[in-house]
């Protein structure tokens, strides 16, 4: 058996010998994959489609002490290491060029504690996995809007949806998460155990080690929810937006309302004139009193003239999975991002006029309403630096064919040029691209030079970079 090279970004090359690989494979209870075995291209397949990369090996996981295993040897071969959990990232983070990948899709357990309203959940599970075992007992956990999105990514991120007004973001109920570090030591991070740790962890992606299991607080809600969609004419999108932002400055916590904008799929609730055309959706969910929620939404049903009305009382894992079909995987995906403290006239200008230019059916903006509990955390208590009531702009340029590239691409960032100047600076780093290194210090604000003396301090080496990788400058070296 011969060696293998794996080509790492960074390193040049990095020579495995085969007594090696048999070892690897003889430590770990998973499996190890490379090219060529059954399993190795559904494995390294992403969600993204336009991201077609090849990793050396893949490291299965069933176990931190797989994920000790895996981190020890990508270290001691000098291998570019990669970390997939659900494989939901927007820039591909999850899967390198032949370097290791550490995969984690087979740890998905998720157990409820119920009387303690806790919850531990493995870092391979999606939101699906959460929602299901958490909503059983009526529980829940503030995540994302999208039920395939891993937990693991959003969390280290940040997380916010339809529940994060009331309950805050997902690390905010983060309790704690057990971490392999790059020295391949297995820590637990928490409020008592490695703070600095669990600060950074809370929104600062994955540049400090690889969760192997979180420890959540969940809250008493469901299994019935407030939803759904109403839907405008596009014609009408300046008056609504401008209504719905009036609308919004009294909501309460329990209400979120997000919009989006785009070409309408031939959904059945629409006539069927309507479909493929510009539409503007207001999305929303009230997560209180079920007595209470009509008079809640009351002021936003009531804008302008909609197409189609279909808010009404659904279970909340039906919710949770409603915009599925519009972000299955496979399909070529690009995104730009802006936070904005206010839905300015400029930005609703700049918007709505990029809808006249659709370069694809898939293609639309979206607005998420940031705020409420998550909006009362100081802005230090945490990695994720956005702690202000926000909007979180989303230019989600999505197509199928590689000859689209060009047009969908400069759809997207031309929209975010033209509104760089109504922005806070800040990002949500889930929402990043690939081609976005030079903004992550932007993206971080205040909380970036802390997170650059952690990250110096738990990955000196920079193992951990397949991410919004946080690296400090020349001369300004972290201590």
């Amino acid at each position: 058996m011969n060696a293998i090279s794996f080509t790492t970004l960074e390193r040049g090359k990095a020579t495995v010998d085969a007594a090696s690989l048999e070892a690897l494979s003889a430590q770990i209870r998973g499996t190890v994959l490379r090219e060529g075995d059954a399993a190795y291209d559904e494995v390294r397949g992403i969600w993204n489609g336009m991201i077609d990369r090849r990793p050396g090996l893949i490291v299965c996981c069933v176990g931190a002490s797989d994920v000790v295993t895996a981190v020890n040897f990508a270290r001691e071969n000098r291998l570019l290491v990669c970390v997939r959990g659900g494989g939901h990232n927007i820039a591909g983070s999850a899967v390198c060029d032949g370097g290791l990948m550490i995969d984690l899709s087979l740890m998905k357990s998720v157990r409820v504690d119920v009387a303690a309203k806790r919850a531990w959940v493995g870092p391979g599970a999606t939101l699906a996995d959460v929602d299901r075992e958490t909503q059983a007992f009526g529980l829940a956990l503030p995540t994302g809007i999208n039920s395939t999105t891993g937990i693991a990514g959003l969390t280290l991120g940040g997380g916010f949806g339809w529940i994060t007004r009331k309950f805050g973001l997902t690390i905010d109920n983060l309790v704690s998460a057990d971490v392999v570090t790059a020295d391949g030591k297995l820590l637990r991070a928490s409020q008592s155990e490695n703070p600095d740790l669990f600060w950074a962890l809370r929104g600062g992606g994955g540049n400090f080690g690889v969760v192997t299991a979180f420890e959540f607080q969940l809250h008493q809600f469901g299994p019935q929810v407030l939803s759904g969609l109403v839907v405008h004419p596009f014609a009408d999108a300046a008056k609504v937006l401008s209504q719905y932002r009036e609308a919004l400055e009294t909501a309460p916590d329990e209400l979120t309302c997000w919009v989006v904008m785009r070409q309408a799929p031939p959904l059945p609730f629409l006539p069927a004139e309507w479909h493929g055309k510009e539409v503007l959706v207001l999305a929303m969910c009230y997560c209180g009193d079920v007595q209470a929620s009509e008079k809640a939404t009351q002021k936003l049903r009531a804008i302008g003239t909609p197409i189609a009305d279909v808010v009404g009382l659904n279970p909340f894992t039906g919710w949770q999975q409603a915009f599925d079909p519009l972000l299955a995987p496979g399909a070529r995906n690009y995104w730009k991002s802006h936070d904005f403290t206010e839905l300015s006239d400029g930005v609703i200008e700049v918007t709505t006029e990029a809808i006249a230019r659709l370069p694809g059916p898939e293609c639309e903006i979206f607005f998420g309403h940031v705020g409420g509990a998550a909006g009362r955390v100081e802005a230090d208590a945490t990695a994720f630096p956005q702690r202000n009531s926000h909007f979180v702009m989303n230019v989600h340029a999505r197509w199928r064919e590689p000859a689209m590239d060009k047009a969908c691409i400069d759809w997207a960032r031309g929209i975010y040029d033209a509104a760089r100047p109504y922005a806070a600076g800040t990002a949500y780093v889930n929402f990043m691209p690939e081609d976005e290194v030079d903004r992550v210090e932007a993206a971080y604000g205040g909380n970036y030079s802390r997170l650059l003396e952690i990250k110096q301090r738990y990955d000196p080496q920079n193992l951990f970079r397949m991410n919004q990788n946080l690296r400090a400058k020349e001369g300004r070296r972290a201590a």
